[in-house]
């Protein structure tokens, strides 16, 4: 039996990370294959005719699941009776710019955006923001967006959680669907904390295979840079990783899963993250909503790393205080 058509918004739609990430969603890779979907894509109106042309590439492929494309600027338009929004769109840092200022900007797009899902999308919305920087973006959006639940808003750190699986793998010549309760906590950026603690691979302690020097030195700041080392060598920044990883974060929030993952959530002040701050934690996904796993017992070495993010965190939300009113 076919489900009823799901709405799904994408900002950004001209750029690059949208140009792999619309063609999973037409596929059913976030709904399934049974729900047939309408993509609403929105862009500046500089980028427009690039959108458009998206579009016809999209009706080319000839997806049996896309019913519809609509291509507009206007915010109102991009999230009318939207279900799912990927808010891929946003400012990148331009020279001599501080993160504060770019914080500053894409306040800017992130308010009216989260303001005009608070007036225009379903009742069942759910707002994955993958625009750096993410966290804070997506608190922006959260707070403009006073009718619909904090928990719908997320931020992506699964990108974090498979470089850190793939690492892994790559480390101890294992299959990846085999590694198991890793966790990424905090914030996407050089802070994050990638933690092989609760970690597993076909039953056996990660953290009892790998050398601790390694772990620390090593795999904790590689996880963390890999977007810079994937420029560094492919000139252009990691895209269609990124839309994977969205459509890995979407699917398994509509759809769960039991397995771990890494999600950026509104804390409820779990292992002492301060509430209302969006901070990647381990996660399960139930009936549609992220639960927190409880009852991790947390080190010295693992809450300085966590406490580090909660820091960062706060810091920014200090520097756009004035756009969460």
């Amino acid at each position: 039996m076919t489900s009823s058509v799901k709405k799904i918004a994408v900002t950004g739609a001209a750029g690059q990370i949208a140009y792999s990430l619309l063609w999973r969603i037409a596929n059913g890779d976030v709904y399934g294959k049974d729900t047939p979907v309408e993509l609403q894509l929105l862009e500046i109106p500089a980028a427009i005719g690039g959108a458009e042309g998206v579009a016809m590439e999209l009706n080319d492929s000839a997806f049996p699941l896309l019913k519809k494309i609509t291509v507009t600027d206007k915010l109102e338009e991009a999230f009318d009776g939207t279900n799912a929004a990927f808010l891929v769109g946003a400012k990148p840092r331009g020279k001599g710019e501080e993160r504060s200022d770019l914080l500053a900007a894409n306040g800017k797009i992130f308010g009216p955006q989260g303001k005009a899902i608070n007036d225009h999308a379903a009742e069942d919305i759910r707002v994955l923001v993958v625009g750096n920087p993410a966290n804070t973006n997506a608190l922006i959006a959260m707070h403009a967006a006073k009718d619909v639940p904090n928990e719908r808003f997320n931020a992506m750190m699964r990108l974090d959680h498979n470089r850190a699986i793939s690492q892994l793998s790559e480390k101890l010549g294992r299959d990846k669907t085999d590694i198991e309760n890793l966790v990424v906590w905090g914030n996407h950026s050089a802070t994050q904390f990638p933690d092989i603690t609760y970690a597993t691979v076909g039953g056996e302690k990660i953290s009892e295979l790998v050398e601790h020097d390694w772990y620390v030195d090593q795999f904790i700041p590689r996880v963390a840079k890999r977007g810079a080392e994937i420029i560094e060598v492919r000139g252009k920044s990691s895209a269609a990783s990124a839309a994977s990883s969205a459509v890995d974060h979407m699917h398994d929030w509509i759809n769960g899963t039991e397995r771990w993952a890494s999600a950026a959530i509104p804390s409820d002040g779990s292992y002492g993250i301060p509430e209302g701050l969006i901070v990647g934690m381990p996660t399960v996904a139930r009936n549609g909503k992220w639960e927190v796993v409880q009852g991790l017992d947390l080190s010295d070495f693992q809450k300085a790393r966590i406490e580090a993010n909660v820091k960062e965190l706060q810091e920014e939300r200090d520097a756009v205080a004035d756009l969460l009113g």
